[in-house]
């Protein structure tokens, strides 16, 4: 029960506890020890070990000193995993059960039989082994050298046997398994060969080639990212799909013969596209476009944007159609404009802008109508402009003549589809369900 410090007397165990470790369930002893005040303070890395003082069990604790230069207070406690467990004599006597005993007796008799009548061969090779043991003098007194740390390598190897132990059979497992990977990879031996013999043929080959293969790959994955919506539909449309394939192939019987015609369309087509005449007309025709295309880009917003043309014919086609009794609305009595100056009637110095010379018969006031408004390049939401439709939407300002753009505007303008101009019309209440809903909404009209 003494506690000792490099074989010194320091103190004494003063009780023992056993405790269980609630996770591993692993057994160990809590020590209790009484230290004289001179061999304190220990460091905190100070190690413990149980040392046997004799052959017949007497053991006490021995403590090793650390070097770290914090240190254990009074009443602190050294972790288990501080703690070593010597090999004692009961360890090493225990080591020959029957089991060891019995092989020791075979290899005692196999070892014999293995030297029987080899005394002349034994001779000779301890003999050839003393330059070997003269060589090893200088090893062996490096291997006990303090600084070679040979002690220090056994307690490591023990310290790495304790931590395999527990894999023991797992590792065992794996050898296992690796003896059956080696075997069947020695089977594949011949094949291996003959891919490593290929191998460095087939870098070189798609050292060249990946770089090219990269955009395909690329493209590829963007088709198919893009494709995935269309797949989903697959399910779907699978049938009809498969329909459309079965008469493409009466179809593709009777492209055969067209695509023998159209070798010779093409060839005259060649002949076509190499003519002079046809390259400078192609040309002219570039030229044509490239002037025209602003003259378009200003008409086709007038279009597009305000229907105006399109209201334009129809308009027209109105006035030349329609009757209002004798002859059609073309044959009206034109309206004169107003007296005064600078009206539109007469030559003009400036824009009308002044009230008209006539006289209301009522109130004697002079009528305020000679003033001119005109906007000769009304918006059509053409390049440049506002997205918005000027002509039909301007308001009349009375009272001042107004020229060019006004500041009231207007994205109105009127449709011209059938679907879209059904007012003033009537229709018996049992066509209303052929007719678009705001067909009888708009206007209030049917």
């Amino acid at each position: 029960n003494q506690v000792r410090i490099y074989g010194r007397r320091v103190g004494i165990v003063e009780k023992l506890e056993p405790h269980e470790n609630p996770a591993t369930g692993k057994l160990t002893a809590i020590v209790y020890l009484k230290l004289e005040k001179h061999a304190g303070p220990l460091p905190a890395n100070t190690t413990m070990e149980v040392e046997s003082v004799s052959t017949i069990g007497l053991k006490y604790l021995e403590l090793k000193r650390g070097h770290a230069r914090r240190t254990i207070p009074t009443g602190g406690t050294l972790p288990v995993s501080q703690a070593r467990e010597p090999v004692v004599i009961q360890d090493f006597f225990n080591m020959f059960n029957k089991q060891t005993r019995i092989a020791i007796q075979q290899n005692t008799n196999t070892f014999g039989d293995g030297l029987a009548g080899r005394g002349l061969g034994l001779n000779n090779t301890i003999h050839e082994l003393r330059p070997l043991v003269n060589g090893a003098v200088p090893v062996l007194h490096n291997l006990a050298a303090p600084q070679t740390g040979w002690g220090q390598l056994w307690r490591a190897l023990d310290k790495a046997a304790i931590q395999v132990a527990p894999v023991a059979e797992t590792q065992a497992t794996l050898f296992r398994e690796l003896a059956t990977f080696f075997r069947t990879w020695a089977g594949a031996a011949p094949s291996l060969e003959r891919t490593i013999a290929g191998g460095p043929v087939a870098l070189r080959q798609a050292i060249h080639s990946l770089p090219f293969e990269e955009p395909v790959i690329a493209q590829t994955t963007e088709f198919f990212r893009l494709l995935r919506p269309s797949a989903a539909l697959l399910k779907t449309v699978a049938g009809p799909l498969g329909h459309a394939l079965a008469v493409g192939a009466v179809n593709l019987r009777a492209g055969a013969a067209l695509n023998a015609q159209l070798a010779s369309a093409l060839q005259a087509l060649e002949l076509f596209s190499t003519n002079p005449v046809v390259l400078l007309g192609l040309e002219e025709f570039t030229r044509t476009a490239q002037l025209g295309t602003p003259l378009l880009e200003g008409i086709a917003p007038a279009q597009t944007n305000c229907n105006y043309i399109t209201t334009t014919f129809r308009n027209l086609a109105n006035l030349l159609a329609e009757s209002v009794g004798n002859g059609t609305v073309t044959r009206v009595t034109p309206i004169l404009s107003p007296t005064g100056p600078n009206n539109e009637g007469l030559p003009a110095s400036v824009p009308a802008n002044g009230g008209s010379e006539d006289v209301n018969a009522n109130t004697h006031q002079v009528i305020p109508d000679n003033y001119l408004h005109y906007n000769p390049y009304p918006y059509v939401g053409g390049p440049g402009q506002p997205k918005e439709c000027e002509a039909g939407n301007m308001q009349y300002a009375a009272g001042r003549s107004v020229i060019g753009h006004t500041t009231t505007l207007g994205s109105e303008y009127e449709k011209t589809k059938r679907s879209e101009n059904l007012f003033g019309e009537t229709y018996p209440a049992s066509q209303l369900k052929e007719f678009p809903k705001e067909a009888t909404s708009k206007g209030g009209k049917q």
